[in-house]
Parts: structure tokens; C-alpha cells; sequence
């Protein structure tokens, strides 16, 4: 039963603090800078111990806090139990503030506000308790062989911090641990042994290891000293460490209540071969005391979305809980090679633009007001272009080597940007680049001219460990990246044909008639090859070609769906890939899709393959990315026919949307949603081992919009046409398209729609086409 959506405006605020709860951390800046280690070790502790990325880069220690009262003894500090601490997690988090509250041994609470603002900046702010004579106390230890240029600064400690990704690429760092007050002391301190968030271990709790804390000058000479405690290998680094401290005052304060001090630690990335910063982070200034910017940029991220509401409380949450993955993974433009906003595929090492999710930002991230991350994501591929015409599969901050290579469907997310949020200068640019782009793809991946192109390696497709690759070469899952396949894969087929569809339209409006035709002749000789040569009758699927032989594989995955895209699959051949999707024998899995069909020889629900349960697994999870794929393709085949195996899909895409959104919550708490990599396809659970939640590779908010939400955007005008036996009611807008607002209102008989303020509405089952004024 779906309960009535409200139609009242709701703040971005309060969108935000819809999302609270107490078993998660994940903050970021929206610039670059996450904190979400997977696997925390000291989230028991205050401040950032566990390590932030800043892009792919991981850099840690961070830092911690402790109560440290005159004389040098630690005040110890205690989770409080409940909303805002306790067991499950630190405390109380939504998009941009981690909330915890601590006891001291007299049982005063005490609370911290954890934040990582724009600008590299991990905040820990506190509420310190009335009388409390001592020290707000921020400390950190950094490892020695690492760090140099170790030097006071107007409010704390600077110094700089070489770190490196999993590359061996190195970056070099400014850093600094700083007050909001004049600290009442500071101390560096050169030691062996533990370096661990806990005051008792550091240099500073021994009165003889660089001076007392309590004296009251700015002393930062460098302290001596012993090993000042248990030395566990973890926590241990082979030429030690340089311990930080900066210690703020806590005075007697009046009867306006307690005090608020912050702590922070600030990242930022030096120029190459100068001082000068390049990146916002380095660039952005620490907030003045008082103010807020992480708050405030995260409700105007949240403000520039639409509201999604339908009564259901799974795909209402899915919806806004979407918008806070994109706002975690957005990047700033400006560092290096990445000059455009842009999203990253995740956190961690994933935390870099990548080709073959930028497919997926582009057709969410054009949701928002003005569209510049949905351009960025493809503006920055076509600005570091190969000199071949190929892109980079990643982009670095700081070199364009080892990037490796991803497939991805660039053509329709090109055109999907472009319906929405036109701009004819980045059009242009895009046309050019996609253009030498497709012309290398042929060139190089369809020398002979077949129609289809050739998968060189298991990754370039973004699906590792798969018997379509094992069809053809007995090794593929142990060669790496070198290009030793030649499988002609239905994927990236599909991919092409799209590209040189949407390339032939773009030649067509910028009056490029040669091109127009090039493009066209290319589309259809890819169609052909499609229609002719990869349908495999016996399988009842689209599937991969043996390009040595020219034979189908006959191998049942997922991606032999993708020719739905196109718009032509119709007949015997639909309903052939409809059965399938409700075959629990084949794809019709309780949540959808299985990457590799159920009756796979290596077929594995866990992931498993070759005895070795996987990280990347494409054996049988299910893959938000596919699912989006699969979806996407049932939406446009139920939007371009009314013949029965259309209708078909249309309420196969809203039964298959509905179960896609529930599989991401947590044991199906509603209020616990969560974006991993894969699934179990039975169970619905997610691949917790890996750790990397809030991963961006699928579109699911875009599916919900035009899926459930019914509106649907392109040059001409608007259509309010939602998927059949979707929710009853759905609330969607306002949405800033072409320059319009945009709302769109779904009942149980009726659709209506305002555009501008003007109202327009008709029968649900016919749609309603509105078209832009004159």
C-alpha cells in the first residue's frame, strides 16, 4: 500500500537530517577529501585517527583529541550510550556532521561535532563543560621517514607529509594541526614505538619528554625522550614517528554557556616545483570562528536536487541517500589534470574520475541545477585525450601514467546531459573528442570492419572473472592487463552503436553533413552485426563473438541484455529476454540481476571463483551497474512500442526497479541504505568484506525520476509518463531543466505537470507531452 507523498516543501536541511543515524561515518568536503576508512580501527576515539583520502591518495595518522588537566593527566572519555554514541558507532551521523558524546570520569558530558569542511579541513569541534580546568588537547603522529619542515604556526603546527597511492605515485603535502584559539602550548616530539590515538602512550604524558604540559608558553622545541609505551606491531613504524601536539585553553566562561573549541587538521597539496597552492584545497581558507560552510555547502548540494517522494519509504530514502554518494564523491576542478567538477567512483582508491562509472554521473549528476558535474565527467576525459584518440580509464591529480583503459557508453550519457542542461560550446568540444575517440575505436578495436569491437583483457570491460572471457581464452582471469583476448563483446558493441548514433545527431545540428553520414554508416553496419551476428538463438540472448572464429560463445550474461538500449528488440526476440529476467534459472534471481546466469558452470552467489572468494567477482553477483543497464534498456523498449512484450517491460522494468532499490539496505532496515559494489542475488547482501559503501556506479536515481517520478526531458519538450504498476502517488521536483522549473505530480488516474508556474495534466496511462514554450 503506498501512502500519500506530502506536497510540502521540505528544506535541504531537513532532507539532511531525514538521513541521521548512528552506524555510519563517511564525511567529505565535497572537494575531494573523504574520511571513510572501510575498516576503522579508532572510531572509539575522538577526532580523525583512521586514515582520509585526499583523491586516491590515503594519508594517516590524522589526529585525535583528549582532556588533558593541569599537571599533565588525562581526563579519560567515554562513549555515551544511545542516539549520538554508543556501541554501533562514534555517534550520530547525516551528510556532513558526525555528532558523539563523551563522559568524563565525573560523568559530564561532553560533545564533539566531527566535520570534513571544503578546503582539506577534518574538523573536530567541542562543547567543553563549565569549570573545566586543563587543556582541549589535538595531537597527532606522523610517520618519520615521511615528514619534514616541522614548524610552528600562528595557531598550531605545520609541517609537510610525502604520501603514496597504490602506484607508487608520489605526492607531497602541506599540513597543519591548528586551534580556533592561541594555543596555550605546543610540542613536537621525534619518538620511537606506539603511535596510536591513545594521550597515555604520547611523548607529552611523561613530564620529562619535552616539558610539562602544563607550562603555559608557546614551547615548541623538539622533545627527547624514551619509548613511552606498549610498541604492538599495527601501530609501530619502523623508523618512528614525529609526535604533534597543540594544546587549547579552557578558562572559566560565564553563564552563556559552554564554550565551543576546534581542532583541525588541513591538507594541502603544494604546488610542483613552488610553494604556491594549485588545489582548492590548499587554496580554501579555514572558517572563521562561528560559521558553518560544510553545513551550508551540503544544503545547497541537497537544494539544487528535486524531491522524490512516493509513500514508499525505500525508494524515498534511496532517492536522497543517492544525492548524499554523489555529494561524498564529488570533486572540485582544479586539481591537475581534473579541471572540471566532476564525481569519483568512490571512496578510497577509488576516489578519482573513472571512465567507465563517468557514464553513470552524468545521467544523475544532471539532476542537479546547472549540470556542471554531469559535463564535467566527460569534459575531463576529452581534455586529456591519448594523442591516439583513446581516453585514460582514470585521472590522477598529479600524472596520466598507469591509467589503464575502461569501455563505456558515452554516447547515450553525451545526449542525456545535452536533453537537460544544453550548452553548445561543451557540445562542440564533446562532439570532437568523441569523434576522434570513436574514430580510434574503430581503427584499433574493428580493423576488419565487422561492426563489433574486441575486449582485449578482462578489465577494460569493468567485469573481471566472467566465462565470457573463459569462452575464448583458458587463461584470461591470470593474464592482467595485457591485451591477449579477442572477444567481440556485446557490451562494447552496444556502446559503439550508441556512440555513433549520438555522434550523427550532434553532426546533424552543428551542419557537419560528411560526418553525419560517416557516423550513420558506421550505426548501421554496428546494427547489423548485433541483429545478424551476435543473437544466440540457443541461448535466447545476445552474446559475445570468438574473434578468431567468428563463432558465437553462447556464453549467458548480463550484458547480452544491453541491445535493449538500442530501441531494437522487438518480437520473439523480447519476449525470449523477458523470460529470461523472470527466470529464476537464468536472471530471475529474487533481486536483479545476477551478473552471469544462474545455470553458469562457474555461477557463484558468493562471489567465489577458482576456490577464492573474489574482491571484483562478475561470476554471479549482482552489480548496481548492470542492473542500471538492464533497466534503463526495459524503460526505453516499454517507452517506444505498445505491443504486448512491451507493455511486458514496462512492468518488468517497475517490478525489477522496486526489488533494485530495496537490496540496497542493510539486513532491508529502511533506515539504513547503502550503495556497495555487489550483492548476493539471493539474499540481497552486499559485500560488507570489501568495506566500499557509497560506491557511484549506476544511476538509480536517474531510473527513479523518469522510472517512478515519470518525467522524462529532451529538446523538444517534456513527458509525464510513469512506468506501469508503479507507485500509485509520486511527488517529483522542482527540477531546473533548459532553463526552466520543472515539477511533476503522479496519481492513481491522472499525471500533471508545472512548468514555470504554469500548471498542464492529463490521463496516467497516455502520458502527458508538454512542449517548451516558444
Amino acid at each position: 500500500m503506498n501512502r500519500r507523498p506530502s506536497r510540502s516543501a521540505v528544506s535541504p536541511k531537513a532532507r539532511i537530517a531525514a538521513l541521521a543515524r548512528d552506524d555510519k561515518w563517511f564525511l567529505g568536503g565535497l572537494d575531494g577529501v573523504v574520511w571513510a576508512p572501510p575498516f576503522p580501527r579508532w572510531l572509539h576515539r575522538p577526532g580523525f585517527w583512521d586514515p582520509v583520502h585526499l583523491l586516491q591518495h590515503e594519508v594517516g595518522p590524522g589526529f585525535s583529541v583528549a582532556l588533558v588537566r593541569r599537571g599533565g593527566l588525562e581526563s579519560p572519555l567515554r562513549a555515551v550510550p544511545g542516539p549520538g554514541g554508543g556501541e554501533r558507532a562514534p555517534g550520530r551521523w547525516r551528510p556532513g556532521r558526525l555528532v558523539a558524546r563523551w563522559q568524563d570520569e565525573r560523568d559530564v558530558v561532553i560533545e564533539e561535532r566531527r566535520r570534513v569542511l571544503p578546503g582539506g579541513i577534518l574538523e573536530s569541534s567541542w562543547d567543553v563543560p563549565r569549570k573545566f580546568e586543563g587543556h582541549l588537547v589535538g595531537f597527532t603522529a606522523q610517520p618519520a621517514d615521511a615528514t619534514d619542515e616541522v614548524a610552528p604556526t600562528a595557531d598550531g603546527v605545520g609541517w609537510t607529509r610525502a604520501v603514496s597511492d597504490r602506484r607508487g605515485q608520489e605526492l607531497v603535502l602541506h599540513m597543519e594541526l591548528a586551534g580556533s584559539v592561541a594555543p596555550a602550548w605546543r610540542r613536537i616530539a621525534p619518538s620511537e614505538g606506539r603511535g596510536a590515538p591513545e594521550w597515555r602512550y604520547s611523548p607529552f604524558a611523561e613530564a620529562g619528554a619535552g616539558g610539562s604540559v602544563a607550562n603555559d608558553g608557546a614551547d615548541t622545541e623538539p622533545a627527547t625522550g624514551g619509548s613511552p609505551g606498549p610498541n604492538p606491531d599495527p601501530d609501530t613504524h619502523r623508523l618512528g614517528w614525529v609526535w604533534i601536539a597543540v594544546a587549547l585553553p579552557l578558562t572559566e566562561i560565564d553563564d552563556d554557556g559552554p564554550p565551543t573549541l576546534r581542532l583541525t587538521l588541513r591538507l594541502a597539496s603544494p604546488e610542483p616545483g613552488g610553494s604556491a597552492p594549485t588545489s582548492p584545497i590548499a587554496a580554501s581558507p579555514a572558517p572563521p570562528p562561528g560559521e558553518t560552510p560544510a553545513a551550508t555547502t551540503w544544503e545547497s548540494f541537497f537544494g539544487d536536487f528535486p524531491r522524490f517522494r512516493c509513500g514508499d519509504p525505500y525508494l524515498d530514502r534511496t532517492f536522497d541517500y543517492r544525492i548524499y554518494g554523489l555529494g561524498l564523491n564529488r570533486i572540485e576542478g582544479s586539481w591537475g589534470p581534473v579541471r572540471h567538477p566532476a564525481i569519483a567512483e568512490g571512496p578510497e582508491y577509488f576516489h578519482v574520475p573513472i571512465a567507465y562509472s563517468a557514464q553513470c554521473h552524468m545521467m544523475e549528476m544532471r539532476w542537479r541545477k546547472g549540470g556542471c558535474e554531469a559535463w564535467g565527467s566527460l569534459l575531463n576525459f576529452v581534455d586529456n585525450q591519448k594523442p591516439d584518440g583513446s581516453f585514460h580509464g582514470r585521472l590522477y591529480p598529479e600524472r596520466l601514467e598507469g591509467t589503464d583503459f575502461y569501455h563505456a557508453n558515452w554516447g547515450d550519457a553525451l545526449l542525456a546531459v545535452d536533453d537537460m542542461h544544453p550548452d553548445a560550446a561543451a557540445l562542440a568540444r564533446c562532439y570532437e573528442g568523441l569523434s576522434r575517440y570513436a574514430r580510434w575505436l574503430t581503427a584499433e578495436r574493428d580493423p576488419e570492419g565487422s561492426g563489433m569491437f574486441t575486449v582485449t583483457n578482462h578489465f577494460e570491460t569493468g567485469q573481471e572473472f566472467m566465462s565470457r572471457y573463459m569462452a575464448v581464452d583458458g587463461e584470461a582471469d591470470v593474464a592482467g592487463w595485457r591485451p591477449r583476448l579477442r572477444l567481440k563483446g556485446i557490451d562494447v558493441t552496444v556502446y559503439a552503436h550508441q556512440l555513433f548514433r549520438a555522434l550523427a545527431s550532434v553532426a546533424r545540428r552543428l551542419e557537419r553533413p560528411g560526418d553525419e553520414a560517416e557516423w550513420r554508416g558506421l550505426e548501421d553496419r554496428c546494427r547489423r552485426a548485433i541483429d545478424e551476428r551476435m543473437w544466440s538463438a540457443e541461448a535466447g540472448l545476445f552474446t559475445d563473438v570468438d574473434g578468431r572464429t567468428g563463432e558465437r560463445t553462447g556464453v549467458k550474461a548480463a550484458v547480452g541484455f544491453y541491445p535493449l538500449l538500442t530501441g531494437g528488440v522487438d518480437g520473439a526476440r523480447l519476449d525470449a529476454l523477458l523470460d529470461h529476467l523472470e527466470d529464476p534459472a537464468t536472471f530471475g534471481t529474487r533481486f536483479p540481476l545476477p551478473s552471469s546466469s544462474v545455470d553458469d558452470p562457474r555461477f557463484s552467489a558468493e562471489g567465489i571463483w577458482r576456490g577464492k572468494r573474489r574482491n571484483c567477482p562478475w561470476n554471479g553477483r549482482v552489480w548496481p551497474m548492470t542492473t542500471s543497464h538492464v533497466i534503463e534498456g526495459l524503460l526505453r523498449c516499454w517507452r517506444g512500442g505498445n505491443s504486448r512484450g512491451n507493455g511486458r517491460a514496462g512492468a518488468l522494468a517497475a517490478d525489477m526497479l522496486r526489488r533494485f532499490a530495496r537490496m540496497m539496505f542493510t539486513d532491508g532496515d529502511p533506515s539504513r541504505p547503502n550503495c556497495f559494489e555487489h550483492y548476493n542475488p539471493h539474499t540481497g547482501r552486499a559485500c560488507h568484506f570489501r568495506g566500499i559503501d557509497d560506491y557511484q556506479h549506476s544511476w538509480i536515481l536517474d531510473l527513479l525520476a523518469r522510472g517512478f517520478g515519470g518525467l522524462h526531458v529532451d529538446a523538444s519538450g517534456i513527458e509525464v509518463r510513469p512506468l506501469p504498476d508503479g507507485p500509485a502517488r509520486v511527488s517529483l521536483g522542482p527540477v531546473t531543466a533548459r532553463g526552466c522549473t520543472v515539477s511533476a505530480e503522479v496519481e492513481p488516474e491522472r499525471v500533471s505537470a508545472t512548468v514555470d508556474g504554469e500548471r498542464f495534466d492529463g490521463p496516467r496511462g497516455e502520458g502527458l507531452r508538454v512542449p517548451w514554450a516558444s
